[in-house]
């Protein structure tokens, strides 16, 4: 059986809406992200309507940018997931249990990190590592 947290109807409330926004907003950057640099070809992205080749300069910083963009998109796509599994552990009564030692995580943790797995203390352990 897995630990269940006390929180009022009300912190519940805030931590839904924080976690539905937070969703949100990443979705917004993915498609920006989408349509800005991974929607368009080589040539649409540098603004070149010749005919010629292109510097192998010009070529290179694109698709790094390409790549980097890539990059962010896929780490938005993490926190999707953690969002929505968040979610999912408020429906059942288990968010804000640290997946490690099963105690609470502080309020203020959740509120900076409203996807968080593991409280403070077991975080900076798993960090040490």
């Amino acid at each position: 059986m897995k630990p269940k947290i006390k929180m009022t109807k009300k912190e519940k409330e805030y931590f839904k809406k924080l976690l539905i926004h937070q969703r949100e907003e990443i979705l917004k950057e993915i498609k920006h992200i989408s349509e800005d640099t991974l929607g368009k070809s080589q040539k649409d992205a540098s603004g070149d309507i010749s005919g010629y080749t292109y510097h192998m300069a010009d070529v290179a910083t694109d698709t790094y940018v390409r790549e980097f963009s890539l990059g962010i998109a896929t780490n938005e796509h993490k926190i999707i997931y953690e969002l929505n599994d968040a979610l999912k552990k408020l429906e059942e009564g288990t968010y804000g249990i640290c997946e490690e030692c099963k105690e609470p995580i502080s309020k203020t943790r959740l509120k900076a990190i409203p996807y968080a797995r593991l409280c403070i203390k077991c975080q900076q352990a798993k960090e040490k590592i």
